[in-house]
């Protein structure tokens, strides 16, 4: 709805606006109960730098996090575990910014206490307030979305519940058109009957004086002809119309409004991809890339040495994988194993510890002396950030499966694809090396994909981070 696109944009804005004024309110209290004066400030200009930093990190935090999102549908209790994680968080950028700036020194520890907890409590009495405020609009008329529902009468009850429930606040359900032919109740759940008929003249002639924004049609069973007619009667009185088509209702399925190659439709995916943060996700890839290339390069010197005297062949393997819907790449990696191992998967197949598509094998013979130190440190993953640079894989994703992997998956195992291939994801931070079941690996990538945002991402690569460090890489 084009209320509910403005409502929700309010939130998120409000809410921004919200969080930078208690950041200044904040930081200046806790300079104030510091200092007392501020002609005793001491160190000022690094005391100014760190605030402007407050203020880009929560712009940046709100931004990626989406802190605005369902803001009046957040219970207390969720707000608040919502406003101590971006405390918290907060608290950790400013830490690791100041080590980075090498200005810990000069910066008041006392200010840095009294802020967090100055901001927690202006932000978690601001947000309190600010659900208040927003939600007293309801009782405000003017300016509220009047929408009409036309809809037959024994789905009356059960449209007027699911919309009042996932319509925003400043919409309200204020007639009802029941498209029968026969007698109608005078009201369905409180909400008047405006028209009972089975006639768009007749629906239309009832819209023609009242006040109304927006009409919500079901009536799947209805002809088009006779749709059309009413749909454009009501475009013609400057009222928005939304038809809801019916069709393909069932769980895990999302239809929108889209143009395709000049034609009207309806799409259907299970999840909506969110074009702003796919952006945001594609720039970290590339300044992960280059930083890990970077890296690569200085490792190539010391592993490429101990690959060629440890065994003949390359330094860097490549192989075909499967990428996004099905794309073909080559994926590049440190060789860790003899030239032959792919000839002498065939013998070994009988010897899988995976039960499934994937082949594992702890104790592999094809994987040489250098390769089992680098496979258990994952050096041997490090050329991958050529591929992510190119775009063929991301430095967070789901695992990319070999082609003969995937011309034995089934729809099921298919939908693993549908995010772009990750060099690390939730099943390499969930112990890899344990799971020995090709289904659990899958759930693992999933579970991924129906969960995706930046603050996930974000949280497996400090994990991947903690699991190469600590000893627990691939087998």
């Amino acid at each position: 709805m084009q209320s509910e696109r403005k409502s929700n944009l309010i939130e998120i804005y409000t809410v921004l606006l919200v969080d930078l004024v208690v950041v200044a309110l904040a930081y200046l209290l806790a300079m104030w109960i510091r200092f007392g004066d501020a002609a005793d400030i001491a160190h000022r200009e690094t005391h100014l730098t760190v605030m402007a930093w407050m203020f880009v990190f929560t712009i940046l935090y709100n931004v990626l996090i989406g802190a605005g999102r369902n803001f009046l549908k957040r219970g207390y209790f969720v707000e608040f575990k919502s406003v101590f994680k971006h405390i918290a968080c907060m608290g950790i950028f400013l830490v690791l910014a100041l080590f980075v700036w090498k200005e810990a020194e000069n910066f008041s520890r006392l200010v840095f206490g009294y802020f967090l907890v100055a901001e927690f409590i202006l932000m978690l009495s601001a947000h309190a307030l600010l659900k208040k405020g927003l939600r007293a609009r309801r009782k405000i008329d003017r300016g509220r979305s009047k929408i009409m529902l036309i809809v037959h009468a024994d789905e009356a009850e059960l449209f007027i519940k699911t919309l009042a429930a996932e319509t925003r606040y400043d919409c309200e359900i204020t007639g009802l058109a029941l498209w029968e032919n026969g007698a109608c109740a005078d009201a369905v759940s409180n909400i008047p009957v405006i028209a009972c008929a089975a006639d768009e003249a007749a629906i239309v002639e009832s819209l023609r004086t009242m006040a109304i924004d927006e009409v919500f049609i079901h009536l799947p069973d209805v002809e088009k002809s006779v749709i059309g007619t009413l749909i454009t009667e009501i475009e013609t009185m400057g009222i928005s119309c939304h038809y809801h088509i019916g069709i393909m209702e069932s769980e895990g399925h999302t239809g929108r409004l889209d143009d395709f190659g000049g034609f009207p439709v309806i799409t259907y995916e299970i999840h909506t991809p969110d074009q702003r943060r796919n952006m945001i996700k594609r720039l970290i890839d590339i300044v992960g890339a280059l930083v890990g290339l970077l890296i690569t390069a200085i490792a190539y010197i010391f592993v490429g040495i101990a690959i060629k005297l440890d065994s003949p062949g390359p330094v860097v393997f490549s192989q075909v994988r499967i990428g996004k819907n099905g794309r073909r790449f080559k994926i590049y990696k440190f060789r860790s194993m003899y030239i032959d191992a792919e000839a002498r998967k065939k013998e070994l197949e009988a010897q899988n510890e995976m039960q499934g598509l994937m082949f594992k094998m702890e104790d592999d013979p094809r994987v040489t002396r250098v390769g089992r130190f680098i496979r258990k440190t994952s050096i041997d993953e490090l050329p991958q950030f050529w591929n992510v640079l190119k775009g063929d894989m991301s430095l967070v994703g789901t695992r990319p499966p070999t082609e003969d992997e995937f011309e034995k998956y089934t729809p099921y195992y298919r939908r693993r694809l549908c995010m772009t291939p990750g060099l690390t994801g939730l099943w390499q931070v969930s112990g890899r090396s344990n799971v020995d079941n090709f289904d659990d690996v899958v759930k693992y990538d999933l579970h991924y994909i129906d969960h995706w945002s930046l603050s996930l991402d974000m949280k497996i690569l400090f994990q991947t981070v903690f699991v190469v460090l600590f000893g627990k890489g691939a087998k």
